[in-house]
Order: C-alpha cells, then structure tokens, then sequence
C-alpha cells in the first residue's frame, strides 16, 4: 500500500543548466544540440537534442562521480505508505528532505481505523489481531483525549505498529532515485515495486534506470 501523488520535476530552466554543466569539462558546449522551443500549446519549452541526452546517459552509466549532474536535477512528491516502508526510505537521506504528519501532534486527533494501516498482504487471523490493537489505540485515545493523561498518550505511541499508514512530502533528486532503483526494484516489500514503476515514470527515467 503506497500512493505517489503531487510529482514535481526538473524545470526547462533547470535541464537547461544541467546540459550546460555536462559541456563544461571538454568545452564542448558547440556540440550542444538542445534548444528552446515555442508552439501553439506549449511556450518557450527546452527540449534536450541527441547529442546531449547521449552525453547525460554516457556520464550516468559511469558511476555517481561522473553522473554528479544527476544530483541537479529535484524531486518533490507527496507519500502516503506504511511506517516500516518509511523507515527503509530514509536509509538514502543524502541530498533528501521531508515533512511528514505528526504523529506527536496529531495522533490522538482521528478515531483509529483498519485502512489507517497496511493490511492488503496480511493474514486473515492477523487481521483480527489488528482489530484487536485498533480497539485498544482507540480505548487509549479516548482516554487521552478525556483526562489529558500523557500516559495514555504513550501508549498510543507505543502500541502504533509499523504497518500505520502515514503522508510525507518528500524531495529528493534523480542520483538518489537511481540508488533507490538498482537497490530496491526486487525487493520483497511491494511497496518498493510501486515506488520502483513510479521512478520509471520521471522524465528522462533511462537516466535513471540505464534502460531505453
């Protein structure tokens, strides 16, 4: 169970930098072939030529010291997805930033119920013993909310298990994509799957992925 929404790319403005950037070891910058482009729909759009996206992939496919432009270009995305998903999401913290709900500020604010956690995968009597965790959060929080016991309060902090499912706005960049791609894109979790189908999905994802 994740959901992906609200993506946010790379500008024109900023591929028109990054293609820049690639020229400037050789000074190569006359063999630049992209351009700005005007039509009827779209106004002043860049588009990348041949030359330069054969230059990004070459740079890209030779590791991340070659490839430093990929660090150039940002990611932002809203994330809805399991805890214990989230956690293995901030093993790439290099270049990233996000902002999730608070579950010290809000946790006590809804009345828990089974779609606030990851449950599609799991077994039918395990349901029923997540049933019986959400009552008790639910005893807890209306304790809480009640008497104002902190408490009450830890305990539903405690007892939250890691399939509760949380949002994050997330930002990141196309180098730490492709690390999270050649890692995660067999794992087990199917949350990495989605994430995995979603990352080939960005513009210019071959850079990523190194498949055309």
């Amino acid at each position: 169970m994740l959901k992906i929404e609200r993506d946010v790319f790379p500008s024109d403005e900023q591929w028109e930098a990054v293609v820049r950037g690639v020229r400037n070891p050789y000074a190569s910058w006359g063999k630049s072939d992209s351009k700005w482009i005007s039509t009827v729909d779209i106004h002043d759009a860049f588009q990348i030529g041949e030359a330069d996206l054969a230059l990004m992939k070459k740079l890209a496919n030779a590791g991340n010291d070659h490839g430093k432009f990929m660090r150039m270009l940002p990611v932002i995305c809203d994330i809805t997805a399991p805890t214990v998903w989230l956690l293995q999401l901030d093993t790439y913290k290099v270049g990233t930033v996000s902002d999730s709900c608070s579950k010290m500020h809000s946790i006590q604010k809804e009345t828990f119920t089974l779609d606030m956690f990851k449950h599609d995968d799991m077994a039918d009597e395990t349901i029923t013993v997540m049933m019986n965790v959400i009552g008790e959060l639910n005893r807890c929080r209306d304790l809480y909310n009640e008497t104002k016991d902190v408490r009450y309060w830890n305990s539903m902090i405690n007892l939250l298990p890691e399939s509760y499912m949380q949002k994050r706005t997330w930002s990141g960049n196309y180098q730490v994509l492709k690390q999270i791609y050649h890692a995660r894109k067999n794992h087990k979790l199917g949350e990495w799957h989605t994430f995995c189908d979603w990352i080939k999905t960005v513009p210019y994802a071959e850079l990523i992925t190194g498949e055309e």
